[in-house]
């Protein structure tokens, strides 16, 4: 399996920079070719600049589809929420349709089906089985990506596209799986810190000793601020 591709930026300012602008002109592209742009987003302090800065960039709003990537199970505006900070940093930024922001509902009571119904929701507007255009993830020291931590069963599953983790750092979350990112279209890392160097080195030979590094699709790019790259952009 070939490496990853790494792109190396001086800072977290100038990473969220330029993965607004790569996201931008893929989802000019998609709704070029295709008519829409399926765009699914994780979590993170440098993803909020770059979601920031994305609402800045030209983007056919319109024919944007928002989905997440994964979601803590906590009440609704919870600053632990992801989608929270989706809303502050970009919904209410752009001329979004609200129809077009697909929430996990991890505040439902049967959390299960609240995943199902997430899976066939991204089949509604991405095909069956669903492919997005795009998938922005992160990782974590610990080798983790969207909510796929290391020691979950989750990491396992081979079948459905949206799926319930275990506990991690106190909640449980809601994540897209490795079936659904390994058919996406782009998959797009955004990676700052020094703490996160030594997994930057192993994602980009997609060591699947740690769970980023088990996303297998070929379509993948990794941005990275120079203290994330280290060694590895050499």
């Amino acid at each position: 399996m070939t490496p990853i591709e790494l792109q190396s930026f001086a800072d977290a300012h100038e990473v969220a920079r330029r993965a607004a602008a790569y996201i931008a002109g893929k989802a000019r592209d998609a709704v070029l070719a295709r008519g829409r742009f399926n765009f699914a987003v994780s979590g993170g302090h440098t993803p909020w600049q770059m979601l920031r800065a994305l609402a800045g960039e030209d983007v056919p709003w319109l024919n944007v589809h928002v989905f997440q990537a994964d979601e803590r199970v906590a009440p609704p505006r919870d600053p632990d929420r992801n989608l929270s900070h989706i809303y502050d940093s970009l919904v209410e930024r752009v001329a979004l349709p609200p129809s077009n922001l697909h929430a996990m509902r991890v505040e439902a009571t049967d959390l299960a089906a609240a995943a199902a119904a997430y899976a066939q929701e991204l089949a509604t507007f991405a095909g069956t089985p669903p492919v997005l255009d795009l998938v922005h993830l992160g990782l974590g020291p610990d080798g983790h990506t969207a909510s796929l931590v290391p020691g979950d069963p989750v990491l396992v599953e081979d079948h459905a596209d949206v799926a319930l983790t275990g506990p991690y750092q106190g909640r449980r979350r809601m994540t897209l799986t490795y079936p659904i990112l390994d058919r996406a279209r782009t998959v797009l890392f955004v990676v700052t810190g020094v703490d996160k160097a030594p997994m930057v080195a192993r994602l980009v030979r997609r060591d699947p000793a740690i769970p980023a590094g088990r996303v297998t699709g070929q379509r993948a790019l990794i941005m990275a601020d120079a203290a994330a790259a280290g060694g590895a952009a050499a």
